[in-house]
């Protein structure tokens, strides 16, 4: 496993991890060895699956769901309008 546990890391690491590894993904997934996009698959999962475990109700948007998706027209609604908590 590369970095720290993301059980370790504090709620600001942990978003600051998230962000960092999510930013860098599109340029592993296009310029890095397959060694390096695996690691960083790896990575992201553990990362994204410590954030589920500590929010599991976090806020849905409504457009962001496959049905939201299908109704979404001329206007979309921002990341935190009409959020809603997980079910």
């Amino acid at each position: 496993m590369t970095g720290v546990d993301p059980g370790l890391l504090t709620d600001q690491q942990l978003m600051k991890e998230l962000e960092n590894i999510h930013r860098t993904r599109h340029d592993t997934l296009l310029y890095g060895s397959n060694d390096a996009l695996r690691t960083h698959n790896d990575r992201m999962a553990r990362l994204e699956g410590e954030y589920l475990r500590r929010h599991p109700r976090r806020p849905v948007v409504a457009s962001r769901t496959r049905d939201g998706a299908r109704e979404r027209g001329a206007a979309d609604l921002g990341p935190c309008q009409g959020a809603e908590p997980a079910r």
